[in-house]
């Protein structure tokens, strides 16, 4: 293959793949990380067929973890994490602590040195944001006590991979040059300061010129008016900072990226900012996953088939027994205790991180990384059917009247998780799916009137906002036929799908009229082939909006001078006539400002 050609093909079969097997993954109930995972592994040097460049992968993998860092910083709530900093901040540090000492004894039984150890257990601790949310949102559960514990458990886990992250070079140095012998306690502590110093001035800068700096680049850049002007800004702040951080103060790419995405989160523009930056998000987290499945030989399931055992084992039961007694011991009830356990028994991004960035330093031998990868695949298979083992125990416990305390104590989780469910005497409302700026607009007017509003939306600031307006809202996507279920589709009079994501919408429309064949759905829509999508997937009506936005700008200006009649008893001017709207395509009222 030539030279030149090289980016090009692992980019193709990287995405390919990825795509085939990640969708593989969903159909069988899998999550998508899996099959990228897998895409990987059949791209890497150690199955046959196509190899990727095992140069460019790294670099690709580097900017795929840039980006991921900078959503995890964009969407880093210190909020949710206070809410429930009683029971996540020590859960989380023990829990932690608890599978670091198993993966250390693990790795002792191996003969590796300490430190390996410790590499080896610390990365086999966090589990996958990506898994745990699904899961949770699958089961309606991110607005529970259960759900909310989970996340801000999740968040100690995240801080304390960003500061491993930050630590790991300082330790790796000090130790590299000792060469296997004894290594004084002071130069580690010395180390160690200096790279503490190094953020300090880092953060320092980052809060004195970055939240001025930043907020101003996007407002100035949002101006514009150019999306892609906007997007490129989100980018060249993430990637920028990141290398900034690296080159300037010595600190790690991963930690500029993620004190990017906390500095943008505190912007107004912060949603959308992460709108926009999505999309390159997600490919560059794909062809992460792939690149760290190209460093996995399978040969190691076969190899070491008791090791394997053994780090499952750890990932599965071992933490997750850990989770399950400190919740316990903090008083929640069992099913809240069994469904944290079984949502951080697996791990995902960060222990690939961690996993990555110890090989390369030279403090976690190839063969601990396998053990890694090999055991994220297992328990991120098989979370699934943790998740089906507690979801039966709870409906179980539910239905059955043996155990009175348990049963009033699940009572109690399930009236914290319908505090915002839907009044059942709620029917002829309005659906509007998405709370950004047309569904906001729309909503709102539609309330002003007098018409009951469901509003679905993901993002939870945005549902918080709906609910402070007075208005019902359900928190998840509406793609997930268990929150579609939530709005009261059978009972609703309407649908407007404000999002702007017409392929999305389509599936949905043709499941919310089979639910309900009498419902009147319109969708928003950005081009002639999107409005004919929706109109085949059973819209009632589809807005395409530039279309819309140039019939109320004509109709102000035939009613402004000197177009429109000087006296009253004038005839009226002549105009052309507007284009009419394809029939299939009712055409909006006219908004109030046209008026």
């Amino acid at each position: 293959m030539p030279h030149h050609t090289e980016l090009i093909a692992i980019l193709t079969v990287g995405f390919v793949l990825a795509y085939a097997l990640g969708l593989a993954a969903h159909r069988l109930r899998l999550s998508p990380l899996v099959g990228y995972l897998v895409a990987g592994i059949i791209a890497g040097p150690f199955t046959p067929g196509f190899v990727g460049d095992q140069a460019l992968a790294p670099q690709l993998a580097e900017i795929g973890v840039i980006l991921l860092m900078f959503g995890v910083g964009l969407h880093f709530s210190i909020r949710d994490l206070m809410a429930v900093k009683h029971i996540a901040i020590p859960g989380a540090v023990v829990q932690i602590t608890v599978a670091t000492l198993l993966g250390w004894g693990l790795a002792t039984l191996m003969g590796w040195p300490t430190l390996q150890g410790i590499v080896f257990g610390f990365s086999l601790a966090t589990a996958s944001t990506v898994v745990l949310l699904r899961a949770m949102e699958q089961r309606r559960l991110l607005d529970t006590t259960r759900g909310r514990i989970a996340v801000g458990w999740l968040i100690v886990e995240d801080l304390a991979c960003v500061i491993a992250l930050v630590l790991m070079p300082a330790v790796a140095s000090v130790f590299g040059d000792a060469a296997g012998g004894p290594v004084p306690a002071g130069a580690v502590a010395l180390e160690i300061g200096k790279t503490l110093v190094q953020v300090a001035l880092f953060v320092a800068v980052m809060l004195v010129v970055g939240r001025r700096v930043i907020p101003w680049m996007l407002e100035r850049t949002a101006g514009t008016g150019s999306r892609e002007l906007f997007t490129l800004a989100v980018l060249s702040i993430a990637l920028g900072i990141a290398l900034g951080s690296a080159e300037l103060f010595g600190v790690s790419f991963a930690l500029g990226a993620f004190f990017a995405g906390m500095l943008l989160n505190e912007s107004e523009l912060s949603h959308k900012a992460a709108q926009d930056s999505l999309p390159m998000r997600d490919a560059f987290a794909v062809l992460f996953f792939v690149s760290v499945g190209m460093l996995f030989d399978p040969a190691i399931l076969v190899r070491e088939p008791l090791l394997v055992l053994a780090t499952t084992l750890i990932i599965m039961f071992g933490k997750s027994a850990a989770a399950y007694l400190i919740v316990r011991a903090f008083g929640h009830p069992k099913s809240t205790a069994l469904t944290i356990s079984a949502s951080l028994a697996q791990i995902g991004e960060f222990a690939f991180i961690i996993a990555a960035l110890g090989v390369s330093l030279g403090i976690l031998p190839e063969k601990g990384q396998d053990l890694v990868l090999a055991g994220a695949l297992i328990s991120i298979m098989l979370n699934p059917v943790s998740f089906a083992v507690v979801d039966r125990w709870i409906a179980r416990q539910e239905a059955s009247a043996r155990d009175e305390a348990s049963v009033a104590r699940e009572r109690e989780v399930a009236a914290d998780a319908a505090s915002h469910h839907l009044p059942d005497a709620l029917s002829g409302h309005a659906v509007v799916v998405g709370y950004g700026r047309v569904g906001q607009q729309l909503a709102s007017l539609l309330h002003g009137r007098g018409v009951p509003v469901v509003v679905v939306e993901e993002d939870a600031d945005r549902v918080d906002a709906a609910r402070s307006a007075g208005l019902h809202a359900v928190r998840g996507n509406v793609a997930s036929e268990a929150v579609m279920l939530e709005t009261a589709p059978r009972r609703a009079a309407m649908a407007v799908f404000a999002i702007p994501n017409a392929l999305e919408a389509g599936e949905t429309i043709t499941r919310l009229k089979a639910l309900n064949p009498a419902i009147t759905v319109l969708a928003r829509a950005h081009s002639d082939a999107e409005v004919k999508h929706l109109l085949e997937h059973g819209a009632d009506g589809a807005v395409l909006a530039e279309r819309e936005l140039a019939y109320s700008l004509a109709e102000m200006v035939m009613a402004t001078p000197p177009y429109r009649p000087a006296r009253p008893d004038a005839p009226p001017t002549p105009s052309p006539p507007a284009p009419s709207p394809p029939a299939s395509t009712p055409p909006a009222p006219t908004p109030p400002s046209a008026l």
